[in-house]
């Protein structure tokens, strides 16, 4: 960066945005048939690890407004893909599960965005693809204002 311009060649968090976004396509591309969004996808993983989590939880998990949860939460329910009671159990949260078809459509959904995934990570071999990630958890780290678990100690002055 020189005198407050982006340098856009150098700049890591555009090619960050810019590998953001051709995941997302690719990922789209591959739920597509599946007649899968991304965030619906992203709601029923969360579901298989997470089973019972409210539409709050989800939004948070999923990185989108409580709103938009609730309306793919609707969507799933409606196709029979997740069920929740009619009546919360305490509170005002209503629990949500995977039905069997939805754990079966997930299980695919998974298959397609792992390939994806080794698609896109390919190129770096598993050493390169383990740094990657070790690097992206660092940076999210650095920005949330937090250390990461596994940040190696600091260089000795010198």
């Amino acid at each position: 960066m020189t005198q407050g311009r982006v340098d856009l060649d150098s700049s890591v968090g555009l090619a960050l945005k810019r590998a953001a976004a051709a995941l997302r396509s690719a990922m789209d591309d591959a739920l597509r048939p599946l007649d899968l969004s991304v965030p619906q996808y992203a709601c029923l993983e969360q579901l298989q690890h997470r089973p019972g989590m409210s539409a709050a939880d989800l939004a948070r998990a999923t990185f989108v407004t409580r709103q938009s949860a609730h309306t793919t939460l609707q969507g799933l329910e409606q196709r029979g893909l997740l069920d929740r009671p009619a009546q919360a159990p305490s509170g005002r949260a209503l629990p949500t599960r995977l039905t069997p078809a939805g754990a079966d459509l997930l299980a695919r959904a998974s298959l397609d965005v792992a390939n994806v995934e080794a698609a896109m990570l390919a190129s770096l071999g598993e050493v390169g693809a383990q740094r990657l990630r070790e690097d992206l958890v660092t940076c999210t780290a650095s920005l949330e204002g937090r250390k990461p678990l596994d940040a190696p100690p600091p260089a000795p002055p010198g």
